[in-house]
């Protein structure tokens, strides 16, 4: 069996949706389990849903909810002829749904409500393709999620009870996929022991497709997207990008901590465990090989590669009474950015200073000098950029902070992190 996780880009319109039944019908009789998100950028508009429905704001919900509706109906109309077809009622008993959610009582918890609602996006992108492939005498069926990822309570970030998760694996993917070749599920999306709808974070479709592959031993996972494999840097900020076209498990890992966007954080550990192949290929050239990721760690050191942050903020502490920074005073400052919900991309001390780099939307100074100000002086620099490379070299570090302040600089044997600050 294979995992096929195709996200939202690759199934955004009708063309989209048919390009994924030809990448399929490349695996004639191949068991397939085929992982999607939500169409296009649906997500979003249901997180605006969501800011809608707290605000009570019927009309800015009714038009969010008219979008959603007419973009879905949309692709549904470039791929099924008849009006009649199944699909339009299953739609249409969705939106109905969605839109009788107004009226009903909030939940105090908003994450609760976020996952409850925001879940449909995967129910519906899974649901026509699901039916499109049926129309295309595909020999396929489509498999509610869940009914195979157990979570706890953690709305929004929720945390897969492994043991449990494993056992509907094997109780509903197994056996389906005796009877067909392709089972169509959602990623993203678990439920709780109370049935309740949970989501993995965003992005956790990736992470959807390393469960499912792990539970059932998959032979491979393959990440369809719109680049050509993993590269060693953003092209959209660096002109001569390079394909990497094996690297090790490790050192996804690794790539993924440090920020590259290419495979959800999670996604690689639980396929290490068992020695599952990540590919990742581009549904645009589906003939291209892409990038595999083993244990095969040979090949690692051949390519240098770059993740950027932008418009990041470093903030330093420093102790009024001259104090010593040590562990009263680190879990003092965490304690506070914790609650913040500020996530550290860097940090460095001294004896008297303590430097965090967090990014900008998440630093609030002023809360930060409210919770902490009596006991510490509080200085920040604003949009720096952190530049993160993996098996650097002396002439690489030197142009990367050509013509800019190198604020920070930490360097392991593999890997070197700055700080830089553009004049």
């Amino acid at each position: 069996m294979k995992v096929f996780k195709f996200g939202g880009a690759s199934v955004k319109d009708a063309a989209a949706v048919k390009n994924v039944s030809a990448i399929l019908a490349r695996y004639p009789n191949q068991k397939l389990l085929v992982v999607v998100s939500a169409m296009g950028k649906t997500t979003n508009k249901l997180e605006e849903l969501v800011s809608a429905l707290y605000a009570q704001d019927y009309r800015i919900y009714a038009g969010l909810l008219d979008e959603l509706k007419a973009y879905h109906y949309d692709i549904a109309a470039g791929l099924f002829a008849e009006k009649h077809f199944h699909i339009y009622q299953e739609l249409e008993d969705i939106f109905e749904h969605l839109s009788q959610l107004f009226v009903k009582p909030l939940a105090d918890n908003r994450s609760f409500q976020y996952d409850q609602l925001v879940a449909y996006g995967e129910l519906i992108s899974s649901k026509i393709l699901a039916a499109f492939l049926k129309d295309q005498r595909f020999s396929s069926a489509w498999l509610d999620a869940k009914t195979l990822i157990r979570t706890d309570n953690n709305y929004q970030q929720a945390q897969v009870d492994w043991d449990k998760t494993n056992e509907l694996c094997k109780q509903h993917i197994l056996p389906l996929l005796k009877e067909v070749d392709i089972a169509v599920t959602q990623g993203f999306i678990g439920h709780t022991a109370e049935g309740f709808t949970t989501t993995l974070g965003r992005e956790g479709s990736d992470y959807t497709a390393g469960i499912l592959a792990y539970c059932c031993e998959a032979e491979s996972v393959t990440i369809w997207k719109d680049v050509p494999g993993m590269l060693n840097a953003d092209p959209k900020y660096f002109k001569q990008t390079k394909l990497l076209s094996q690297i090790s498990f490790k050192e996804a890992i690794e790539l993924s901590y440090y920020g590259a966007s290419v495979i959800h954080p999670k996604t690689v550990q639980p396929l290490q465990q068992k020695n599952i192949a990540l590919y990742v290929r581009s549904f645009i050239d589906p003939e291209a090989p892409g990038t595999i990721i083993s244990a095969n760690a040979d090949r690692d050191h051949h390519i240098p590669s770059y993740i950027v942050k932008f418009k990041q903020v470093l903030v330093t502490f420093s102790t009024k009474d001259f104090s010593f920074i040590a562990e009263k005073q680190l879990a003092e400052i965490f304690a506070a950015l914790a609650s913040m919900k500020a996530n550290i991309n860097l940090m460095q001390n001294s004896a008297l200073n303590f430097s965090v780099l967090i990014d900008h939307h998440q630093m609030d100074v002023d809360n930060a000098k409210a919770l902490l100000g009596a006991k510490y002086h509080i200085r920040y620099n604003e949009n720096l950029e952190l530049v993160t490379i993996r098996h650097y070299n002396d002439a690489i570090l030197a142009e990367m902070s050509a013509n800019k302040t190198c604020l920070v600089l930490q360097k392991t044997r593999t890997t070197a992190r700055l700080v830089l600050q553009t004049h």
